[in-house]
C-alpha cells in the first residue's frame, strides 16, 4: 500500500472508533427492531430506527471533520478476514473524498426518509419490521461505500439487493408485489454474477482486491489492455443490474410495488447509484479501457431515451417517476462513458435530492388520495395540499434543468462534456432532456391543476400530510434549489467545489491519461449549450401546459389507446419479450425435468435399483428357509453340478489330446 496515500498514525483511537460506529448504528437499530418488533411500540420503533440513521449522519460529519484536517484517506482495519496463499483480504473501511460524499447522501437523505416513514407507515401493522428493514438497508449501503476493497463492496452490494427484495415485497400478501420483489432479486443476481467475475479477474491480474494496491498496479498497464477491458466490462454488467441499465432495467419500474419511502430511499437516492459509485471508485481502470467507456456511454444514452419515451405515456404517478429514474441513471452513465466522472457523480448528488423529493411528494399525494395512484383520477390538488404541491413543483423544475435549481447545474455540465465527446450523442441527450421536462410537467399539471377528478369520498378525504412527512419535503426542496451551487460553471467565476474536492480521487486517471480533466470548451460555446438546454426545457414545459394544463386532454383509458402510443404505454412489450425468450423456456424445461426426467429418469433409476434388490433378496431369502430336506437336496444338486463340470472338463481335455490340439 503506497505510504504517501494513506495515513493511520495521525488518527487517534476515538477517530477509529467513530468510523466503525457509522455502519454499526443502523445495524444495532436493525437488531433491536428486528428481534423485538412484536413487543416494541410503533413510536419507539420509529425513533430507534430514525435515531440510528441520524447518529450515522452525525458520525459521517465528524469523520469528515477529522478527514479534512489532512485530506489523506483513512483506512480502518476491522479484522483480518481471508488469507489464501499470497492473497490477503481485510474487512476494512476507507474514508476519502468519494466515500465522504456518499456517506452524506446515504445517511442524510436516509434520515429524512426515516422521518417521513414515521408518518407514512404509521397505520401499518408491521411498522417495526419495516423500520428494521430500512436500517438493514442503510447498514448494507454503508458497507458498500465504506469498504476499502472490492470484496467488502460486494458484501454491501449483495446486502442492498437482499434488502431491496425484502422492502419491495414488504406487503407480501399481494401476489403481484411478491412477483415484483422476486423479479428485482433475480435480475440483480444476473448483474451480480458479472460483478463477481470482474472481482475474480482483478484478483488474478493484480493479486489483491484493495483499492490502493489495485489502482497503483494498474498504472503500469497500457491503455486498451485486453484484461482491463474484460475487467471493466464485467464490472459494468454488475452496474447494469444494480443501476437499471438496458437490458437489466425492467425490475426498477416494477419495484414501485413497495411502500413509497422505499422507492425514495432505494430506487432514487442510494441503491441505484451503486453502479455509478463503483465506476467513479474504479476510474483509473475505466480510463485505461476507452472501448468499455464508449460502450457505457451509448448504453447510458439508449437507456435515457428509451425510458423517457415510456415515461411520457404512463399514468401511475410512481411509474412516471420510476421511468424518470431509469432515464436519469442513463444520463449519469453517459457522463461516465465520456470520462466526465465528476459531472456524472454531481448528477448523482443532485438527483438524490430532487428525486427523493418527488417520490416523497408522490407518497404525500397517494396518502391524501387514500391510496389512489392514477393521475387521471386526480387534478386540482394544488389548492388542497399546498406544501406538497409547492415542493413537488420545485422538484419538477429541478429535474427539468431550469436555473438556478440543482438539476440545471449538474445536467448542463454533463451535457457539455457529452458535446465535446460526440455531437450526435449530445443532440440525442438534449432530446431526452426535452422529454424529461415534458413528462414531468405533464405529471404536475394533471395532478395539481384543473378540477378534481376523483370520487366524492376522495375529495372529502383530501388533507395535507402530517408534519413528519412535510418536513422532509421542505428540507429536500431547499436542497433541490441550492444543491447545484457546489458545482458552479467556470463562466460564473465561482469555484467548482465538488470538482476541487474530488480531484485527489483521479490521481491514477491523470497518470495514465495526461489529457484527463481538460476542459477545452470555450465560454461562448458553453453559453450556447446552456442556452439550448434551457430553451429546450422551456419549450417542453410550455407544450406540456398547453396540452395538459388545467385538466385539458386527460389521458384516455387503457382500452382506448391504439397504435404506437399503445406500444409505448405497454413499455414496448419488453417484459413480454423477456418472458417469451427466457422465463417461459426455463419454465417449460423445468416442467420437463419435473414431469419426465425426475420421475422417469432419476427416480426411475433409484426405484429400479430398489426393486432389483427387493426381487433378488426375495429369491435368495428362500435359500435360508430353515427346511433340512431342502438343504440336503441343494447339497446333492451342488455336488452333482460340481462333478458334472469336472467330468465335462476331463472329457474335453481327452478329446483335445486325441485330435492333436495342445
Amino acid at each position: 500500500m503506497p505510504s504517501n496515500s494513506y495515513s493511520l498514525e495521525k488518527y487517534n483511537l476515538f477517530d477509529m472508533l467513530l468510523i466503525k460506529l457509522i455502519p454499526l448504528f443502523p445495524l444495532i437499530g436493525f437488531l433491536i427492531n428486528g428481534l423485538g418488533f412484536r413487543k416494541i411500540s410503533k413510536g419507539l420503533a420509529g425513533w430507534i430506527s430514525t435515531g440510528a440513521a441520524l447518529l450515522s449522519f452525525v458520525g459521517a460529519f465528524m469523520a469528515y471533520q477529522q478527514f479534512s484536517e489532512t485530506s489523506q484517506p483513512i483506512i480502518v482495519n476491522i479484522f483480518d478476514w481471508i488469507t489464501v496463499g499470497s492473497l490477503n483480504i481485510n474487512f476494512s473501511f476507507q474514508i476519502d473524498q468519494l466515500s465522504i460524499l456518499m456517506l452524506f447522501v446515504v445517511t442524510g437523505v436516509g434520515t429524512l426518509i426515516h422521518v417521513y416513514s414515521m408518518g407514512y407507515m404509521h397505520e401499518d401493522e408491521s411498522f417495526g419490521k419495516f423500520f428494521a428493514f430500512l436500517n438493514l438497508f442503510l447498514f448494507s449501503m454503508l458497507l458498500l461505500v465504506m469498504g476499502s476493497n472490492y470484496v467488502v463492496m460486494f458484501i454491501g452490494w449483495e446486502g442492498v439487493g437482499l434488502c431491496s427484495y425484502l422492502l419491495i415485497g414488504f406487503w407480501n400478501k399481494n401476489f403481484e408485489y411478491g412477483n415484483a420483489a422476486r423479479k428485482a432479486f433475480i435480475m440483480n443476481r444476473v448483474g451480480d454474477l458479472g460483478f463477481l467475475i470482474g472481482i475474480f479477474l482483478i484478483i488474478n491480474q493484480f493479486g489483491s482486491v484493495e483499492y490502493a494496491e489495485v489502482f497503483e498496479k494498474a498504472k503500469s498497464l497500457s491503455v486498451g489492455d485486453a484484461i482491463i477491458i474484460a475487467i471493466t466490462a464485467f464490472l459494468f454488467i454488475g452496474a447494469m443490474g444494480k443501476s437499471a441499465q438496458i437490458p437489466l432495467y425492467t425490475w426498477l419500474p416494477d419495484a414501485m410495488a413497495g411502500p413509497t419511502p422505499v422507492s425514495a430511499l432505494i430506487h432514487a437516492a442510494t441503491m441505484v447509484t451503486s453502479g455509478l459509485y463503483m465506476i467513479v471508485r474504479s476510474n483509473i481502470l475505466y480510463t485505461l479501457a476507452p472501448q468499455t467507456l464508449e460502450f457505457v456511454g451509448w448504453i447510458g444514452l439508449a437507456t435515457a431515451l428509451f425510458a423517457a419515451t415510456i415515461g411520457i405515456f404512463q399514468n401511475d404517478i410512481k411509474k412516471v417517476l420510476a421511468y424518470s429514474t431509469v432515464s436519469q441513471l442513463g444520463y449519469m452513465f453517459m457522463a461516465m462513458g465520456v470520462m466526465a466522472y465528476t459531472s456524472g457523480f454531481f448528477h448523482v448528488v443532485t438527483h438524490a435530492f430532487f428525486k427523493a423529493l418527488l417520490f416523497l411528494g408522490a407518497g404525500s399525494v397517494i396518502h391524501a388520495m387514500g391510496g389512489e395512484q392514477d393521475i387521471r383520477r386526480m387534478g386540482g390538488l394544488g389548492s388542497k395540499i399546498k406544501i406538497t404541491a409547492i415542493t413537488f413543483l420545485i422538484g419538477t423544475i429541478a429535474i427539468s434543468g431550469i436555473p438556478p435549481f440543482a438539476g440545471f447545474f449538474s445536467k448542463d455540465e454533463l451535457l457539455a462534456h457529452v458535446y465535446e465527446h460526440n455531437k450526435l450523442m449530445w443532440a440525442l441527450a438534449v432530446l431526452g432532456s426535452m422529454m424529461t421536462a415534458f413528462y414531468m410537467f405533464r405529471l404536475y399539471f394533471l395532478t395539481f391543476t384543473g378540477k378534481f377528478r376523483g370520487t366524492y369520498e376522495q375529495e372529502h378525504h383530501l388533507h395535507e400530510s402530517p408534519f413528519s412527512m412535510t418536513l422532509p419535503l421542505m428540507v429536500l426542496a431547499v436542497l433541490s434549489i441550492v444543491g447545484g451551487f457546489i458545482g458552479m460553471p467556470e463562466i460564473f467565476h465561482f469555484p467548482h467545489l465538488l470538482a476541487d474536492f474530488l480531484n485527489p480521487i483521479y490521481v491514477g486517471s491523470k497518470a495514465v491519461n495526461p489529457e484527463f480533466g481538460a476542459t477545452p470548451i470555450d465560454h461562448s460555446t458553453e453559453w450556447m449549450l446552456m442556452g439550448i438546454s434551457v430553451a429546450a426545457a422551456v419549450v417542453s414545459i410550455v407544450y406540456a401546459y398547453v396540452k395538459y394544463g388545467n385538466s385539458k386532454n386527460i389521458p384516455a383509458e387503457d382500452a382506448e389507446i391504439t397504435g404506437l402510443q399503445k406500444t409505448i404505454y405497454n413499455k414496448y412489450y419488453v417484459d413480454e419479450a423477456y418472458w417469451a425468450t427466457f422465463v417461459n423456456p426455463v419454465k417449460r424445461l423445468s416442467n420437463i425435468f419435473a414431469n419426465v426426467v425426475e420421475p422417469k429418469g432419476f427416480d426411475g433409476v433409484v426405484n429400479g435399483v430398489g426393486r432389483f434388490i427387493n426381487t433378488f433378496s426375495g429369491i435368495t431369502r428362500k435359500l435360508q428357509a430353515g427346511n433340512t430336506g431342502y438343504y440336503l437336496f441343494a447339497m446333492v444338486i451342488g455336488i452333482a453340478v460340481i462333478l458334472g463340470i469336472n467330468l465335462g472338463y476331463q472329457v474335453l481335455e481327452t478329446i483335445k489330446v486325441f485330435i492333436g490340439i495342445k
